[in-house]
């Protein structure tokens, strides 16, 4: 049989005083002040970064599903109400899916540079102007380009801290990519 010695001390514990944990709590709320306005700048980045690869992987889907169904597809931008999505044209298909539709993050602001006047390439898809008022749209033709009405340029800018994006057409007029710096214009 076993028996455990028991002494003087064995019901004193070590345990931490209610003063000792409010100083504990008062250098972590301290430490979380310091650290949090540089975590809040890295957070916004991220929102600018990823809304930026959110519309380049939508210029790829519909590139994609224009050259897989054989028919124009629009990718629409409107940075008054803050909005972009795509939809196929009406008029080519008998049915039509639901357009997908996506909100700017708040934390970011859309541009896109004006299409050129006057077309460069001949094409017989590019028929249509790429603006409509406050709207302006990238068209996928069905042959796998880009059309001459659609914008060179669209920017991603988080508002307040002045960190941009632009995602530029490439001179191959195939797809859009993601430009570090200011990008040249692709269209001569």
């Amino acid at each position: 049989m076993m028996t455990f010695a028991t002494g003087k001390h064995s019901g004193n514990r070590a345990a931490f005083t209610l003063i000792e944990l409010i100083l504990v709590m008062t250098m972590m709320i301290m430490a979380i002040g310091v650290v949090f306005p540089s975590l809040e700048g890295f957070f916004h980045g991220r929102n600018l970064d990823n809304e930026a690869r959110q519309f380049l992987s939508l210029t790829r889907y519909g590139q994609s599903r224009a050259i897989a169904e054989g028919i124009p597809v629009e990718l629409w931008i409107n940075p008054q109400q803050e909005t972009y999505g795509l939809r196929a044209l009406s008029g080519y298909t008998e049915t039509q899916a639901n357009p997908l539709v996506f909100a700017v993050d708040s934390t970011v602001k859309m541009a896109f540079s004006a299409p050129p006047s006057i077309l460069t390439r001949s094409n017989q898809w590019t028929q249509a102007s790429g603006r409509a008022g406050a709207v302006t749209k990238i068209r996928f033709q069905p042959d796998g380009f880009i059309s001459d009405t659609s914008p060179e340029n669209i920017f991603f800018r988080e508002r307040g801290a002045g960190g941009e994006i632009w995602i530029a057409e490439t001179p191959t007029h195939l797809r859009y990519e993601i430009q570090s710096g200011h990008p040249q214009s692709t269209r001569h």
